[in-house]
């Protein structure tokens, strides 16, 4: 996502506007487009402030909103696979969304069912 426009690049702009220019000749002196020009007054109209929205979320919601409630869970039911965990949540939901908010709450679970040895074996020979 590219950076937004500065805030002082904003007022200037506004108040080229301001000063009687019309919005096509400042749009080509300050190489921005006439639509970012036209959100910037509607932002200021509504907000009182042209500048931009900061720290909103990006990307989807979780399903499993509640962390602390989760993280309760996920020691009661720690014993059950995934897919068993699944099942026992209040709200349907699969076993990879499971998965997913186990990864965020850190929960880990063992890999393997028995330990494995060293890979490397010796040839026989003594260094």
């Amino acid at each position: 996502m590219p950076a937004p426009y500065s805030e002082d690049l904003r007022q200037k702009v506004l108040d080229a506007i301001a000063s009687g220019h019309r919005k096509s000749h400042v749009s080509q002196l300050f190489n921005i487009s006439r639509n970012t020009i036209d959100l910037w007054l509607k932002r200021r109209d509504a907000t009182g402030s042209p500048s931009a929205i900061r720290h909103y979320p990006r990307g989807p919601q979780g399903k499993i909103t509640d962390l602390e409630q989760f993280r309760v869970f996920a020691k009661q039911h720690g014993h059950l696979t995934q897919k068993e965990m699944a099942e026992q949540w209040g709200q349907p939901i699969s076993d990879h969304t499971l998965g997913k908010a186990l990864k965020r709450i850190g929960f880990t679970r063992k890999k393997r069912a028995m330990a494995i040895g060293n890979g490397m074996k010796r040839n026989g020979k003594s260094a």
